[in-house]
């Protein structure tokens, strides 16, 4: 008998991603429970949408009803928690959202899975797991030594970390409370196919082809611990089948790289990608490399944002030795990847780059309160 897992946030980019390897790796049976908003998309699942394996529900996680109603149709073995605002700079104008969603929503998505499994027969409720995707943001800065662990003390600077933090820990009380048997998994930075362009590395990588110049904060001097998207989506699969209920699991890829470092990789990769491929410049001719330019040119150093954490480094020896997981790709294979993604699926950046996929959203979509 095929079981039934709930993937919140699956249109969105790490969700994407977990849904596409669940389908070609596991024998579940899907539904992705997603609001779509700007940053999900349902052309990231383009390659799975019509398996009989897999089921959308357009549903906002703060509707209770639409919860309840799921949870009594599909019968799921668990849940699997990712949708959330996730933008730092977003949070930082836009609060409110990321109260709403990642907060309240999470609580009422808590209340609907507690009354699911409050019903649930002994043998079902041993089977039952809710594994809550989080962020190293909660734990706060780094200073240029020392890793993130699991008992790490949290320390949010950010409305987006704070709500995470918060959501974190409505998580464990409903564990701890009210029994739910919970998992939480803590990632650093994630990046590959499929990433918004809001975000550094695909941001950098279009406004490179676009000739536009590459915004680095103040002086790109941040380091982050990057994480290939597929690497983590492996990670999440692990933990949710294997991982000990209560307990906490930090992932991480293993690759410190200040932003600027970033960006140099960036530039110099796409300079080499255009100094052997002629099309290449023929496509995107405003790229400082079709024009015999370097890349770098058009690095722009701006003001640093607001609450800025300096360093982040995630210790996932807890997830190695317990869960036997590593990741997969470097920094360079997974990058090269990711930029390789980027110029042969330019279909989908610019869908979503002119506004296309959310008037094909209102239309199909417009039903939805």
């Amino acid at each position: 008998m095929t079981q039934t897992l709930f993937i919140t946030g699956g249109a969105g980019f790490i969700g994407s991603s977990l849904i596409r390897h669940l389908m070609a790796n596991s024998d579940y049976h899907l539904v992705n429970i997603d609001k779509l908003t700007y940053a999900g998309n349902l052309a990231n699942l383009a390659t799975v949408q019509n398996n009989p394996r897999y089921h959308f529900a357009h549903l906002d996680i703060g509707d209770r009803a639409g919860l309840d109603a799921l949870f009594a149709e599909h019968r799921p073995i668990g849940v699997i928690h990712l949708a959330a605002e996730s933008h730092v700079d977003r949070s930082i104008s836009s609060a409110g959202e990321f109260i709403m969603t990642n907060i309240v929503g999470t609580f009422t998505l808590l209340e609907a899975a507690r009354a699911y499994y409050a019903g649930l027969a002994d043998a079902e409720k041993a089977n039952f797991r809710f594994h809550h995707v989080s962020t190293d943001e909660v734990f706060g800065s780094l200073g240029a030594e020392g890793f993130f662990t699991e008992t790490t003390a949290y320390d949010p600077r950010s409305p987006y970390s704070a709500s995470k933090a918060s959501s974190d820990q409505l998580v464990r009380a409903w564990h701890h409370t009210y029994g739910l048997p919970i998992v939480v998994t803590n990632c650093s930075n994630n990046y590959g196919p499929y990433h918004f362009p809001e975000k550094l590395i695909p941001l950098m990588i279009l406004n490179i082809l676009a000739g536009k110049a590459l915004p680095v904060y103040g002086k790109g001097d941040n380091v982050r611990d990057w994480l290939y998207v597929d690497d983590h989506a492996l990670a999440l699969q692990v933990v949710f089948e294997q991982g000990k209920l209560g307990d906490t699991y930090c992932i991480g890829g293993h690759n410190e790289k200040t932003n600027l470092e970033v960006v140099h990789t960036l530039c110099d990769l796409m300079d080499a990608r255009f100094a052997t491929d002629a099309a290449l410049a023929l496509a995107h001719p405003h790229c400082p490399a079709a024009q015999g330019k370097a890349s770098r040119s058009l690095i722009t150093y701006v003001a640093d944002r607001p609450g800025h954490d300096h360093r982040y480094a995630i210790d996932a020896s807890k997830l190695a030795d317990e869960l036997a997981w590593k990741p997969q790709e470097t920094f360079d294979s997974g990058i090269a990847k990711t930029i390789d993604w980027y110029l042969t699926n330019q279909d989908w950046v610019k869908q979503v780059q002119s506004g296309d996929y959310q008037q094909w959203l209102e239309k199909n979509y417009q039903e939805r309160k």
